[in-house]
């Protein structure tokens, strides 16, 4: 988890965002506590002198600060570890942020921005396909089930008609990163997948 504390200057805190392709970084006491966030905003805020050669221009500007302390917003927005995605990026989406910082209690582990939503919706749909198989022959064996996933649409077909299995299938199923919907049906013994 890569994050800074308030001593951290901008100009390295804006060399870290560059570095890893980061829109956000959470700021962090000595306890890896949250106490604020610092975007891409709030580093290039001030950051640009004005071209003098245009009239009309104000003449004073405001010094830029030097610290990730004098830059930051405060209090940053975070979620909790257990939050449900589609509550996170609800949060992101509405709040206009591009950066969640997530939290055990107080403690920073982790962050979520646009773009993780944006490469799990951009998951092949084969690669979700074969993580939605891994984890359905945990529950109910290798070759119980079968799977097709188009656009991200998971359809799930099921050997046994038992509605309980195939809700956990279903919830097993749109926990997957890349999975916008899953149906289960039963699928008899021979039948072929059924046309999108």
């Amino acid at each position: 988890m890569v994050t800074v504390t308030r001593e951290t200057t901008a100009k390295h805190a804006a060399e870290v965002l560059a570095e890893h392709g980061f829109t956000a970084l959470p700021v962090v006491d000595e306890y890896d506590c949250l106490v604020g966030i610092v975007t891409e905003a709030d580093l290039i805020r001030d950051r640009f002198p004005r071209d003098i050669r245009y009239a009309g221009l104000p003449e004073g500007r405001t010094e830029p600060g030097a610290t990730v302390a004098a830059v930051m917003t405060v209090p940053a927005t975070a979620m909790s570890a257990g939050a449900d995605l589609a509550e996170v990026g609800r949060a992101l989406l509405d709040g206009k942020i591009r950066a969640m910082p997530i939290v055990d209690g107080e403690r920073v582990v982790g962050i979520l921005t646009r773009g993780d939503f944006v490469r799990a919706f951009a998951r092949a749909d084969t690669a979700i396909a074969a993580s939605v198989r891994q984890h359905l022959a945990v529950y109910g064996g290798p070759d119980r089930w079968t799977v097709e996933v188009r656009d991200g649409v998971c359809r799930i077909g099921d050997q046994y008609g038992n509605e309980r299995d195939h809700h956990v299938a279903k919830v097993i199923a749109e926990g997957i990163p890349g999975v916008v919907a899953a149906e289960v049906n039963r699928q008899e013994d021979g039948a072929e997948s059924r046309e999108w």
